[in-house]
């Protein structure tokens, strides 16, 4: 099963956030480059790293595991910065910096997606 490019929501705790999801490779690569800031957050995947060249504000950014469960914060990445790869990270999420505190991301924490994916082999598309 793999993710599509569109929006869906983020649940953390008891909290739903608005999210982009990225899974194309265009959509990946442009992430939020461009842009002024953002309205929830952006999941990109497959991802295992991330950059803030050309972006015009501090990101929040937290490495996720296949099954969305936070392995590292990195809070307040400036933009020119190149983020170090986290061999486990399948996914990153991305967010105006502040943003993952306020929500209580933080390492260990399991999040949820409802968001539309591709089918597998063994689901009706």
């Amino acid at each position: 099963m793999g993710w599509r490019n569109g929006t869906g929501i983020l649940r953390v705790g008891g909290g739903a956030v608005p999210v982009e999801i990225a899974a194309s490779y265009r959509a990946r690569a442009r992430g939020l480059l461009g842009r002024d800031g953002i309205d929830g957050a952006m999941l990109l995947t497959p991802c295992g790293s991330v950059h803030t060249f050309r972006m015009r504000f501090a990101i929040d950014v937290a490495y996720l595991d296949r099954d969305l469960t936070v392995l590292a914060v990195v809070p307040g990445m400036r933009p020119g910065r190149l983020g170090l790869p986290r061999p486990r990270a399948r996914h990153v999420l991305e967010a105006e910096a502040g943003a993952m505190e306020r929500w209580g991301v933080r390492p260990g924490v399991r999040l949820t997606v409802d968001a539309p994916v591709t089918a597998g082999p063994d689901r009706a598309a």
